[in-house]
């Protein structure tokens, strides 16, 4: 499997989990679209891809075909479905979005992506932090929104969310879901998930080229999720697809492979990389370095270190033994993750458990 990336053999890579990686046969078909876009561009832009930014409804295309595969895969409408070049960007659009009125409250935990709580900082919201335990009996009047991770990045941990948006909705507050993590690795059913918005990426665990990922609203709340660019799509009439399909002239490419990967993925041995995450957890508390407590995800696992310099020990990690597997601070707790791609194997977590047998 290893060969069939692009991966250099050099380093042991064990940080799939923040930015994904291409398989051969997936990043062929990604160059070949570029390719047949850069032969053709007036063709490939206003016949093949789609045709509605012109200023009418959309008609079928491969930009359409694609997020129809998509919306399979993760359980969901097409209609209901957009593609957007990560999470990060669908969460902007929804949280910038959203109105908040004073005494409103995001609740939330700890465990978050560092870049969206900064969004919901940039836009001035009341965050309210508490255990994800708690999360269902902290939900009160003044709860606007409750925004989780479906799996966690700092702590890697699989988050209960079908209960959580069940409590949500339950008290009349939003649930808004970060599945920056989830396609790929868990299976998902977004029409039975219970979450009112979810935004997942196509990059880390389903291997798609990067600038892929997706923005999911229930119909209600189609309408008042503005895009972050405003261009031919949007118009009076225009539906969820048509207002954020479109924000000018870029490579749709990563979206158009979508497709491919998913028939990639399929290919996958999922079991065996679970295994192999299940033993790096197990050769690491060997060691002394627990696992965060919770449920954790399928192919990541965060354990504790003792305490010290987060970041020289992630360069020390590079710089003089070729291992990439990120090293942070987390509430007062330095972890180190694991992440195991569909590429790794029990010589990567050998190597790691010697390495750290070294430097700590």
């Amino acid at each position: 499997m290893r060969d069939g990336f692009l991966l250099d053999p050099e380093v042991v890579h064990l940080n799939h989990g923040s930015f994904g990686a291409c398989p051969v046969a997936v990043f062929e078909e990604y160059q070949a679209l570029q390719r047949e876009l850069e032969a053709g561009p007036t063709d490939f832009f206003t016949r093949k891809v789609a045709r509605w930014f012109w200023g009418g409804a959309e008609q079928p295309g491969r930009l359409a075909e694609a997020r129809g595969r998509l919306a399979a895969f993760v359980g969901a409408r097409a209609e209901d479905l957009v593609f957007v070049p990560n999470a990060t960007s669908g969460l902007n659009a929804v949280i910038r979005s959203l109105t908040l009125a004073p005494g409103d409250e995001i609740l939330t935990t700890g465990h978050e992506y560092g870049a969206i709580t900064r969004t919901w900082e940039f836009v001035g919201a009341n965050l309210v932090m508490c255990k994800p335990d708690e999360l269902a009996a902290r939900i009160g009047p003044r709860t606007q929104a409750v925004f989780v991770s479906h799996i966690t990045s700092p702590t890697a941990l699989l988050f209960p969310v079908e209960e959580i948006c069940s409590a949500a909705r339950e008290a009349g507050a939003l649930s808004i879901m970060d599945g920056a993590h989830a396609p790929g690795q868990i299976p998902l059913d977004l029409g039975a998930l219970g979450a009112d918005i979810y935004a997942g990426n196509c990059h880390k665990w389903l291997c798609a080229p990067k600038g892929a990922g997706f923005l999911w609203a229930r119909p209600e709340h189609q309408g008042w999720i503005e895009p972050l660019v405003v261009s031919w799509g949007y118009r009076e009439g225009a539906d969820f697809a048509e207002r954020h399909g479109w924000s000018g002239t870029r490579d749709p490419a990563a979206y158009l492979t979508v497709p491919k990967a998913i028939e990639v993925h399929a290919t996958f041995d999922l079991e065996r990389a679970r295994a192999l995450a299940d033993e790096a957890e197990r050769r690491l508390g060997e060691l002394g370095y627990p696992r965060v407590e919770g449920v954790p995800a399928p192919f990541m696992r965060a354990v504790e270190l003792p305490p010290g310099n987060p970041d020289e020990l992630w360069a020390r990690l590079y710089e003089e033994f070729r291992i990439e597997a990120p090293v942070y601070d987390w509430a007062g707790r330095r972890l180190l993750r694991v992440s195991i791609g569909p590429y790794n194997d029990a010589s990567d977590v050998d190597g790691l458990v010697s390495a750290l047998r070294e430097l700590l």
